[in-house]
Order: structure tokens, then sequence, then C-alpha cells
């Protein structure tokens, strides 16, 4: 008992002494520089003065600089620092431009505070804002005005290319663009558009720590472009600024090759924690694509992210971090996306038949599909009313022509079935295709049609789409269905009502049935388990059926490259950069063997696959352009606490979120 007392007049004293202002006044905290040039410039923050720190002192950082203190963005704990244990440290961190100031705040946590029922995504419980140690002067960007985020797409004209951008208020934008670097003599005036918080559906998107300042989304559209020419291009204005000049080249109609890089479910990094997991192997994915994209030269080509974008979940500042990390590549080529769980589902969504309550949930964080339908401008004008105050939900099912391929993106999250919109979209869409000018169809949607992953939430939603879709897929002849949400790389046989076609290799008849590939594995690292491992025996085992000719545990992408001959699907890791499994199918629908056929692995790919003449000339060029890119990435997120290299090897742990 006298224990238990003494045990209790000392931590009263702790915490009386945590709010002695003569404590606190000893605490300094500074940051340097107070003025920041541009969006991902770094700072440094450093503290003096602790008196006895904690291993649980922590670093909250804020935008606004007046949130309350659980309203913070993000946190570091001082102890990243390798001088904490003094009392005094330093930690560098970039910061993405909010449109408004930041702020950053010391506190004290003691371990009898924790709070099991406050936790972040992990469920490791999240800091708690009780003692205030010091807090900062305010940091701002001197170029506040000056447009971030840029992203390029195409339009519904071959000879167009749209470049959206955000900036912190609604004056006129433009854009401005030529064939020569210094002469940029056409002008686009861009349009702009913003959504406001009372548009968001539930919370935290529409609350205090998840909601903050959209900022204005320009939206430019450059005309008459020559067909595969490289154009320069700003956007700006005199009065609040230009950005530094870049380029792209425009598609090229006479052109029947075609080149994409494609995958679902990246997200975004942050160089801090916070409320969400955010996904440092997307770092690594946006670099090797920068790469085979700069390797190029003057080739045109676009990304195609399907599903699961930024994975803010209604922590609006993610969304910053994941315009500003795709950049680099987003400037240079079209950016395409369609609509995964996570920006989309809440439980009062216009669509939720009652077989699929299990599938469509509170995935999207109370966004219903805002910044998504917003913050990006597909071709065509596919959208579904939201049922709330919200603008309709855009960017649902689309299609568009490059070179020999003919893309074609749905929507799983919204009505599929025959009848629907959609479907009498995708039906319309794919008996109007021209297989002489494009002999090969991709269709690409979040959730699988075909996965081992057989997640139960999502069963009904499977059933449901090889009743209804997949006969339209094998009428018309779909060459390839590409699908997120696992976040794994699976390749399936020619498949049809789960039985693989013959691909005729000896000489036998065969039938052009779709390959379903499964290609989740760009950044998030939540997975299914593929192989039994004995540390996790409570974890789901999927055993591969003999239609899954390939899995592969590594993070990564897949780079699509056709004629009208033959189109070619590699998936590339991202621990290494190279190629682990191929799969080339002709004209005519027949697939060649792949490699890697067979082929199980929980950890990657067994065996080497073959090198294609892209794949040379990318080793050719690589180490001067991964000199450059390395540079972009060490100012951005190296210099957090976050490693930032791909690992050779990994271990899922988790299973639950897809």
């Amino acid at each position: 008992m006298k224990n238990s007392l003494t045990a209790f007049i000392l931590f009263i004293t702790t915490i009386i002494s945590l709010f002695n202002p003569s404590t606190q006044s000893k605490v300094s905290l500074s940051i340097t520089p107070s003025v920041l040039a541009k969006s991902g410039d770094p700072i440094r923050i450093q503290w003096s003065g602790i008196a006895e720190p904690s291993k649980l002192d922590w670093l909250g950082i804020y935008s606004p600089p007046d949130s309350a203190h659980e309203n913070f963005i993000g946190y570091v704990f001082l102890n990243s620092s390798a001088t904490w244990q003094s009392g005094s440290g330093s930690i560098s961190l970039p910061l993405i431009n909010l449109r408004s100031n930041y702020s950053f705040r010391v506190f004290r946590w003691v371990e009898s505070e924790v709070n099991p029922k406050k936790h972040d995504h992990d469920n490791n419980p999240l800091p708690g804002t009780a003692h205030l140690l010091a807090k900062s002067v305010e940091v701002g960007f001197g170029s506040g005005r000056v447009p971030e985020q840029i992203h390029l797409g195409f339009t519904e004209n071959a000879d167009e290319m749209r470049v959206m951008f955000l900036t912190g208020d609604r004056e006129e934008r433009r854009v401005r663009y030529g064939l020569r670097e210094g002469k940029l003599d056409h002008v686009a005036v861009a349009r702009v558009e913003r959504y406001e918080r009372e548009h968001m559906c539930e919370e935290p998107a529409n609350s205090s720590v998840g909601w903050r300042d959209p900022g204005w989304i320009h939206d430019g559209v450059m005309k008459n472009l020559k067909k595969g020419v490289r154009y320069y291009y700003q956007v700006g204005s005199d009065a609040g600024g230009w950005s530094s000049t870049r380029s792209f080249v425009s598609r090229n109609e006479d052109s029947d090759e075609t080149i994409a890089f494609l995958f679902g479910d990246m997200g975004t990094a942050t160089p801090y924690s916070t409320f969400l997991r955010t996904q440092e192997e997307s770092i690594a994915t946006m670099k090797w694509i920068l790469r085979d994209i700069e390797a190029l030269g003057d080739k045109p080509a676009f990304i195609s992210h399907i599903g699961d974008i930024s994975y803010a979940r209604g922590y609006s500042w993610l969304w910053d971090h994941f315009f500003n990390q795709i950049e680099p590549v987003a400037s240079k080529v079209a950016y395409h996306v369609c609509v995964g769980n996570h920006e989309y589902n809440w439980p009062s969504q216009p669509w939720r038949p009652e077989w699929s309550v299990g599938s469509y949930g509170k995935d999207g964080g109370g966004e219903c599909g805002v910044p998504y339908s917003l913050k990006f401008k597909m071709p065509g004008n596919s959208l579904e009313p939201t049922g709330t105050r919200a603008p309709a939900t855009r960017n649902l099912y689309y299609s568009f022509d490059m070179g020999a391929v003919h893309f074609v993106y749905m929507s799983t999250e919204t009505n599929f079935l025959q009848g629907s919109n959609q479907y009498n979209f995708l039906k319309h869409d794919l008996e109007s295709v021209n297989r002489n000018n494009t002999p090969f169809v991709v269709v690409q949607g979040h959730r699988p049609m075909y996965t081992t992953s057989n997640e139960n939430r999502d069963a009904p939603l499977r059933e449901k789409m090889l009743e209804h879709l997949e006969p339209l897929f094998v009428k018309n002849k779909v060459t390839l269905a590409l699908w997120g949400h696992v976040h794994r790389y699976e390749r399936f046989c020619p498949v049809n009502n789960f039985t693989c076609g013959s691909m005729g290799l000896e000489g036998e008849d065969w039938e052009a049935f779709p390959v379903h590939i499964v290609i989740g594995m760009a950044g998030q690292d939540w997975q299914p388990i593929w192989e039994p491992r004995p540390d996790h025996p409570n974890d789901p085992i999927f055993p591969q059926a003999k239609r899954s000719l390939y899995r592969g545990g590594e993070f990564g992408y897949t780079r699509l490259v056709a004629t009208k001959e033959k189109l070619q699907l590699s998936y590339v890791g991202n621990h290494d950069g190279e190629v682990h499994d191929m799969v080339e199918i002709l004209a005519s629908g027949q697939v060649l063997s792949g490699s890697g056929d067979s082929s199980v692995d929980g950890a990657g790919a067994r065996g080497e696959a073959p090198q294609s003449k892209f794949s040379l000339l990318v080793k050719g060029v690589s180490v001067l352009l991964l000199g450059a890119f390395i540079g972009y990435v060490l100012g951005f997120i190296s210099r957090s606490q976050k490693e930032a290299t791909p690992k050779n090897s990994w271990t899922p742990v988790k299973t639950d979120d897809i």
C-alpha cells in the first residue's frame, strides 16, 4: 500500500511539473528556414532544454498553425534524433504546401496516459496532447500562388492534352505551350473548380481532424497538337507566377506502337507518421517508371492507375502528398485513373444492393468520391449522382485508343449489372471497336473478377461480375482484363468460367479468351497470404489454382508494349527494376506462353524472364537517369526519418485491408 501511495505521489508531482511555466520556459524550439521556396523543400527543426527526456516525447506537425492540439497532420518521436537523450536534437522534414502556414509543437506523453481506444490505422496508440512543452513560430511558403501538383491527361480528341494543377486562389491561370522551350506561343485559359467541406459525406473527411482547404483546381486543354511531337509548356499567370517549363510527347494516330505503365493501389508516402498507414513503396514505383519514361525519348506513353489512388480516406493532406509525389512523372505523360473502394465507398452510397453490403463499406473515409472526381478529368462524361449535396461522382467509365490498343476503364463501385448505364456503355463500346485499327482491347477496373485471394467480402461482387460482365468480355474477345484491389501480382491463363482455354501452342484448336491479371502491387502493403507462415498461423492461406499461372509477392508495376502484331505485358519488380514475368498475345488473340508459368513464391518471382529490347534500352541509360531522380527523392523524402530504399524481400503482415 505504501509503495502504491509513493508511486501515486511521484506521478502527481511529475504531472504538476509538466504544467510548471518555469519548466516549459527551459524548452526552446526553432525552425530554419522560416520561409520555403517551393513545396517539398526541407526545414530543420531543433529543440533543447527538455528535462528528463522520454522516448515518448514527440513533435506535432500542424497546418493551419492554429489547429487544435489533437488536429495535427502528423507526428515524429523525438527519439528519431541521435541526440534526443541529451534533451536536445534536430529533425529535418520536407514540407508540402497545404496553402496554409505550418507550426510545430513538442509534447510530453506519459505512458500511463496511453489510450488504446485512440489509435492509428495499425492499432498503435496515437500520442497524447495533454502536456505541451514548446511551440514554434509559423513557417510558410514564399511562392504560395505558383501552380503545383501538375498532371496531364488525354481528352476525347487525339490532338489534345489536358493539364490540371492546383493553386491557393481562383484567379485566372493559363497554359502556354509550343514546340520550342523558348517559344511558348500558344495559350489556353484554364477553367477553375473546387469542392467544399459540406460536400464530404462523413468524418474524417468533413471533420476538423481530416478537412483542410483543398485549394483551387485548374484545368486547361492544349489543342491542335501535331502528332507524336514533343511539346513544352508552363502553367500559371504573370500575377501569380509561372511553373517551370515541362514537356510531353503528343499522341500519334499514325503509329501503331503503344506504351503504357499500369498498376493499382499505389498510395503515397509521408516523412512523418499520421492517422493512417502510408505507402513507402510508392516511392520506388515512381522511381522505376520515371526511369522507363526517360528511356523512351520522344515516344508517347501514359500511366494507368486502376483504383485506390492516394489512400487519403478523408485525411485531405494525403492527396497533396500524392500529387506532389507523382508530379515528376505525371507532368511528362498522361496519368489515367479509375475509381476504387478507397476513393468512393461510404454507407449511404446510392448503389448498395443487398448482396453487396459486405463489399461496400466506409473505405472512402467520408470522401464519397469528391476529391477523386474533381482532381482528375478523364475522357467522356460518365457520372452518377451521389444522393447528397456532393457533386456527382465522375470518371467512372470511359475509353480511348492509343496506337494498337483500345483501353476501357470501368467502375466496380457503381452499378455494372445488365441494364445499368455502365453496362450499356461497356456493351456499346466493346461492340464498336475497330479491330483493324486496334486489334487489342484492354479492360481495367479495380476489384478483380478473378483472383486466388478469395477474400470473402467480395465474393458476391465477383459472382455478379462473372454473371454480367464475363460473357460480354468473352463475346467481344477482350485481350486483357486488368484489376487491382488485391495487393499482389497474379496472371491467369486465357479463361472463361474458371476454365482455361487452350493456347494452341502445339497446333491444337484454341479460342481467344481474356487473360485476367491482378496488378494491385504498386504500394499498399497489406497483402493476402499465399504461402504458409509458421509465425502467422491464423492468417488465411490461399492455394494456387491451375488457372493461376504466376503469382508474385514483390511490389512493382506492369509495362505494356504493343504493335498491331503483338502485345507484351511485363511485370517489373521494385526491388531490382527487372522483369519478373511476361506474357505475349498475338493480334489473333492467341496467347503465347509467358515467362514464369506455374511459379508461386510469397516473396518474389522464381526464374528469370527474357529481356526485351525495351529493357536493354532502359539498362543503357538507367545510371544517368537514376542519378538525376535520386536528387529529387533525396530532396523530398530521404531527408525524412523513413527509409526510401527498395527492399530485396519483405514479409506481409496484414490481411484485412484490401
